[in-house]
């Protein structure tokens, strides 16, 4: 299950896990214009642990799901 809501700033997606247990935390991403951030409480301290991802690395991830091991470099027509 996941959440959308349009923010002044940003565009906030939720990720809930609602499968089979073991559940992990829910996973907050946080896009803004010039970057992505997500979010999780980690259970051992209950605090939260955030990633900020660039543009460029949130594409390259994006790529990176469909392509098979190995290390890869885009050209800038790709983009």
């Amino acid at each position: 299950m996941f959440t959308i809501e349009h923010e002044f700033d940003a565009t906030v997606v939720t990720l809930v896990d609602d499968g089979d247990t073991p559940l992990r935390e829910d996973v907050v991403i946080s896009a803004f214009e010039d970057c992505v951030t997500l979010t999780q409480i980690d259970t051992r301290t209950d605090m939260p642990v955030s990633v900020t991802m660039s543009m460029s690395q949130l594409r390259d991830l994006q790529m990176a799901l469909n392509l098979p091991e190995g290390s890869y470099r885009l050209k800038k027509d790709d983009a």
